[in-house]
């Protein structure tokens, strides 16, 4: 089914838009509020329904050129289309909405989001795929097709994964999210394959030497490259990691990963460093942290520690606190604090990333930190406590999912005076501020943009025991 001609009011969340067309409520891909549309339903229900745009009639006036020339194919920066004070406007909306409408509880003032000063270029961590099948748009379609060009004769791809399509990948030319020279690499990789015949991988089959590209930059200047190959050719390996070292001298740490498994996923693959010293090493305010090809890091650097000193400044640390960080992954946030805290505890699931955590302390010279691997729910019993202390400010930052309920029973039962918590998803993160409500008030509320151009916010609550 089809509705014509449909003028788009509102945001919703999750990049979607919303229309109310019949008094039923319709959510809408690749619109933004102001344009006027046809949409294609992919789902209609009693009262509302779900479609994307296949005609625009009216622009908005809202709306302004994207900077990319792949926006809307490769399925990455979502709101170019949105001037960035627009984008600014619905994110901290859509934590407005989500806390009222979920979390169901007194709020206090949600203060005005702290967006980003850089807009381009602040990602520290890309991730390419190199693909047999490569993305090819309806138009160029019908024109290869039209002028029988023979679509076998695509030597491949190199880019990212089109939205919804696990095996093609669009060719990307210019990304705009990371310094150079990210592009230049991507393209010398696919160049010297496609000059030597070396096959680009294929998901499908299962076949192919190059699949992956990971390149790490730091803003005091280091940047890794990790080389993700299917199998070893020694030759055409050592000559294509020589040739990324003499063309690109601003490589600090080169690293190669044989990957022979049927997913990308490279957490329990082992990178083997060819040159350098196998990690970047990066700074948040005084702090430096070791960044290995595996580490989770927050991949904007800069707004990073805006996210941090809120975080901070939320935690409310005069020297004589425990504090306890949930989750903590490598320890950046725990540690971003603990010059202000007289004992640091990290707990995360991840043993990896505990052990950079304990690296991190080391190379900080943060004594009054520990770290330890395992569940939440596990760890944290009487004997623990009875070990190291009961927390007097809890820092949790969960996945996207949020947290389980049997933490947040934890949680209460922990009955630490301050909670902060940090959500890349406002959705879960009400959900779970509804449950706390048993023995936390809000008091404050701070959105942080970390990715300008996307759909995501993070979002800091402090939470204080109820007495």
């Amino acid at each position: 089914m089809v509705l014509e001609k449909v003028l788009v009011q509102d945001y919703a969340a999750e990049g979607k838009s919303l229309a109310r067309v019949d008094g039923k409520v319709v959510f809408i891909e690749g619109a933004v509020p102001g344009d006027v549309v046809d949409v294609q339903l992919s789902k209609n229900k009693s009262d509302w329904a779900e479609g994307y745009t296949i005609k625009v009639h009216e622009l908005s006036a809202d709306r302004v050129t994207p900077f990319c020339e792949h926006f809307g194919i490769c399925g990455g920066c979502q709101w170019q289309m949105l001037p960035y004070e627009k984008q600014l406007f619905y994110k901290q909306k859509q934590v407005t909405d989500n806390l009222t409408r979920i979390a169901k509880i007194e709020l206090p003032p949600i203060a005005p989001i702290i967006g980003a000063d850089q807009t381009e270029k602040y990602r520290n961590k890309m991730e390419y795929t190199f693909a047999t099948r490569k993305y090819i748009p309806t138009e160029e379609f019908r024109r290869m097709k039209a002028s029988g060009e023979g679509f076998e004769n695509q030597p491949g791809a190199a880019g990212f994964h089109v939205r919804g399509f696990f095996d093609k990948v669009v060719e990307i030319n210019t990304c705009h999210l990371q310094e150079e020279p990210t592009n230049l690499i991507r393209k010398t990789i696919a160049a010297f394959v496609i000059e030597h015949g070396l096959p680009f991988y294929d998901i499908k089959k299962h076949e192919g030497w190059i699949r992956n590209l990971l390149v790490r930059n730091s803003t005091i200047g280091e940047l890794m490259v990790n080389v993700v190959i299917a199998y070893e050719d020694e030759p055409y390996r050592i000559q294509l990691l020589n040739l990324l070292l003499e063309k690109f001298p601003q490589i600090t740490t080169l690293l190669y990963t044989i990957n022979a498994k049927k997913n990308d996923s490279l957490h329990d693959q082992l990178p083997i460093t060819y040159f350098g010293k196998g990690y970047i090493l990066e700074k948040l305010e005084d702090l430096q942290f070791k960044i290995s090809s595996k580490s989770f890091f927050q991949t904007n650097t800069r707004q990073a520690e805006k996210l941090y000193a809120v975080t901070r400044e939320f935690a409310e640390l005069d020297g004589t606190q425990m504090v306890y960080d949930l989750y903590c992954g490598t320890g950046s946030i725990g540690l971003f604090v603990s010059h202000q805290a007289k004992k640091l505890v990290g707990v995360e699931m991840v043993a990896d990333a505990i052990e950079d955590a304990k690296e991190n302390a080391a190379l900080n010279n943060v004594q009054h930190a520990s770290f330890f691997t395992g569940d939440v729910i596990d760890i944290c019993d009487d004997a623990f406590f009875a070990a190291h202390g009961k927390p007097d400010v809890v820092i949790t930052d969960p996945p996207r999912a949020g947290m389980h309920e049997k933490l947040i029973r934890k949680l209460l039962e922990m009955a630490a005076p301050t909670v902060v918590y940090v959500s890349c998803n406002p959705a879960t993160q009400a959900r779970d501020l509804g449950l706390l409500s048993a023995g936390y008030k809000v008091t404050r509320i701070q959105p942080v943009d970390m990715f300008p151009h996307t759909l995501h916010i993070e979002n800091v609550v402090q939470l204080k025991l109820i007495q």
